[in-house]
């Protein structure tokens, strides 16, 4: 629990029921599990884009490669190649800053996070919960109501795999550059590639994992999505 406003108001975002935080009226919690967003007149709303489970559920990408076309024409901002630039030492350094900065974390040993850095390794955002999406939502929705969107100069660190899921909703928010502790899917990888984002992984012990689009990272000549290069 905790920051329920701000995981609400980025799941609508998601999910593309909502395209910014003035489309949001109010929101207000009815009760410990449930909160209520009303919109501002004239917003649209499509009920059956909510007509899905795999988004409130553990999947991994179930969902099938039907949805990177959805995700295509869903996305708000397109991500411009070959910005930001990294260093690999500035990659190296994300996951001792999330870990020493997961307060929950530190208290229970079971908590997921989501969080921005800049291109030089500041820690800018950070959101946690039981559920991998719902601390992205968080993340995302605390950005979308700080009028922070899109994400297109910010590096996404998650503290564990990356799901197709976690990469929709990079995507939808601008997110140039993905980075985990764990590893990818494969549909993450087709669809970070399908968006132009570079999506690293297994960033730990002094290296990682490039799966697709180097351009962004300094010292990384290859470019390919089918085999993972080590730095």
């Amino acid at each position: 629990p905790g920051n329920n406003e701000c995981l609400a108001v980025g799941f609508l975002f998601t999910e593309g029921i909502i395209h910014s935080a003035g489309d949001v009226n109010s929101i207000r919690a009815d009760g410990p599990n449930a909160m209520t967003v009303i919109l501002n007149r004239g917003v649209p709303f499509d009920s059956a884009l909510l007509d899905r489970h795999s988004y409130v559920s553990s999947s991994c990408g179930a969902c099938g490669k039907h949805s990177i076309a959805a995700v295509r024409v869903a996305r708000l901002y397109k991500v411009a190649p070959g910005v930001p630039v990294l260093t690999p030492e500035v990659i190296h350094t994300l996951p001792n800053i999330l870990r020493e900065a997961q307060a929950e974390f530190s208290l229970t040993g079971g908590l997921h996070a989501s969080s921005l850095f800049s291109p030089r390794g500041t820690l800018v955002a950070l959101q946690e919960d039981v559920g991998r999406h719902n601390a992205l939502d968080k993340l995302i929705g605390s950005e979308l109501l700080a009028e922070n969107l899109p994400l297109s100069n910010r590096i996404l660190l998650l503290s564990g795999r990356v799901s197709f899921e976690l990469v929709q909703k990079a995507a939808i928010a601008g997110v140039p550059v993905i980075a985990a502790v764990g590893a990818p899917s494969s549909l993450a990888v087709e669809l970070a590639a399908e968006c132009g984002i570079t999506l690293l992984g297994f960033v730990r012990d002094k290296r990682f994992n490039v799966y697709n689009d180097c351009n962004r990272i300094l010292g990384c000549e290859k470019n390919t999505i089918d085999v993972a290069q080590a730095l």
